[in-house]
């Protein structure tokens, strides 16, 4: 299969790429909160809800690709959920690289609607316990936040260029 194929939006194998990657790394968010004891902070929390975002908006694109509207959703949602991804991990690393650590904190109580608390609905997945200013991890001098944000621009670039090659190839979107 070559590259062009897996951004082909008419197949299920590039949503099924994106959804399982997002879930994947849930799964190793859990690991990190749940094995290792590393617990999430609220930008981590944020972070979780963008990566469920970007799995869910693929759902209906995975469903039914060969439906327009399903791939213009998909694409619209997954995009905005990453996009997201990229502030809460940029914001997240400013806390962490704040040149005075005392006055760079995140809030305490997360801020969603009031109608969306997966906080209290799911506390397990998505309780802050942790400390946004704390450094816990590093893979490659990399704090969880840098990548993050690479994950969450990979997904940006890689949503896009599907969405180009789809406009280029007008009869495949």
């Amino acid at each position: 299969m070559s590259l062009l194929g897996i951004f082909n939006p008419k197949k299920r194998s590039g949503w099924a790429l994106l959804v399982g990657s997002a879930f994947l790394l849930e799964l190793a968010a859990l690991a990190f909160q749940y094995v290792w004891d590393l617990q999430p902070c609220i930008k981590c929390v944020y972070q979780r809800i963008a990566l469920w975002g970007i799995c869910l908006a693929a759902l209906p694109a995975l469903v039914c690709p060969q439906s327009l509207i399903c791939r213009l959703l998909s694409y619209l949602a997954a995009l905005v959920s990453a996009i997201w991804g990229v502030k809460v991990a940029g914001d997240h690393l400013a806390l962490q690289n704040a040149p005075n650590p005392l006055f760079a904190s995140c809030e305490l109580v997360p801020n969603f609607p009031a109608w969306f608390k997966p906080d209290v609905w799911l506390p397990a997945l998505f309780e802050p316990r942790g400390d946004c200013g704390n450094i816990d991890w590093t893979f490659l001098n990399m704090s969880m936040p840098q990548w993050m944000q690479i994950i969450f621009v990979v997904y940006v670039a890689a949503l896009t260029i599907s969405l180009i090659y789809s406009l280029i190839k007008r009869k495949s979107l």
